[in-house]
């Protein structure tokens, strides 16, 4: 999707979700706004507040990753999954 990122990232256990959340999008902002600066007087903020979190437990990072990457893609047979 061309609107938003997923993210796998594996933060220190005593920050939260939100926190976590919240440094990805500041600091990406800052550096946007600093690179593009047209976008300091365009939008007032580049992301929106809302996030999805998701454990992943004893999974492999490859599976994960590969969930990821093929999140959008239809199944085979053009069916519903």
């Amino acid at each position: 999707m061309p609107d938003h990122v997923h993210l796998f990232v594996k933060p220190c256990p005593k920050n939260s979700p939100s926190y976590v959340a919240g440094q990805f999008e500041g600091f990406t902002s800052h550096h946007l706004r600093a690179e593009f600066g047209h976008l300091r007087s365009r939008l007032p903020t580049l992301s929106s507040r809302s996030y999805f979190a998701a454990t992943a437990g004893a999974v492999p990072a490859e599976t994960v990753q590969r969930c990821i990457e093929t999140r959008y893609e239809r199944p085979e047979g053009g069916g519903r999954a």
